[in-house]
């Protein structure tokens, strides 16, 4: 019912001529029903609202549902219901559910996301999974389940374990690829925020590439 209801009001949303520059702006991986942020969450909470009980008890299922159709809208919609339906509410083998997550229709959009909002929150609660979580995505051939190790505690400012970020740092600095490079950078800025120092201090004593470097000490202007 409500992954119906969300489709058919989406279908009458859709706006062919905002449809191809939001799927060139995502290099052309995605279909869009070409309806913006803003219209999108305004349908999106109204038909939520009307079916809460459906997407309380079956959200992980709905998610997975959504996350199979081919317009990337449908996508963000499954993300958001998982942040907020699963927030004290995960479960430990979740984990194999929110690396499907990262590892199905993958672009940044998407996976940065997962990995603050979701995978973020699901080492938040279990605690005791950190380790083996980070040293499987860190160590795997998936480019994207690398970036969410890296970037997973984006939210956490002061609880931040810098110890660990700064290993996968290390482990990941001589990568050519963008999106890795790029997450190094942001991760280290963003606790930048929390320790500007430490942030200074691992940046000068290690060889990060010039993306992640430029990216970690973008808003230290004294750097």
């Amino acid at each position: 019912m409500f992954i119906n209801q969300l489709e058919t009001a989406f279908q009458k949303h859709s706006n062919a001529e905002n449809a191809l520059p939001m799927a060139k702006y995502m290099k052309n991986k995605f279909d869009f029903f070409g309806i913006k942020t803003t219209e999108r969450r305004e349908l999106f909470k109204e038909i939520w609202k009307q079916n809460k009980q459906e997407v309380s008890k079956n959200s992980r299922a709905i998610a997975l549902a959504l996350y199979a159709k081919e317009q990337r809208e449908l996508h963000y919609c499954a993300i958001e219901i998982l942040i907020k339906e699963l927030k004290g509410n995960y479960q430990k083998d979740d984990i194999d559910f929110i690396e499907k997550l990262i590892i199905t229709n993958s672009w940044w959009d998407s996976v940065d996301t997962i990995a603050k909002y979701i995978l973020g929150q699901y080492l938040i609660e279990f605690p005791d999974c950190i380790e083996t979580t980070v040293e499987k995505f860190s160590n795997s051939n998936n480019m994207w389940l690398k970036r969410s190790a890296i970037l997973f505690q984006l939210g956490y400012k002061k609880e931040t374990d810098f110890e660990l970020l700064k290993a996968i740092c290390i482990q990941h600095q001589s990568s050519t690829e963008f999106f890795i490079q790029k997450a190094i950078g942001w991760a280290l800025r963003e606790y930048a925020k929390t320790n500007s120092e430490a942030v200074k201090n691992f940046v000068m004593v290690n060889n990060l590439k010039p993306l992640s470097r430029k990216e970690a000490l973008k808003n230290l202007t004294d750097a």
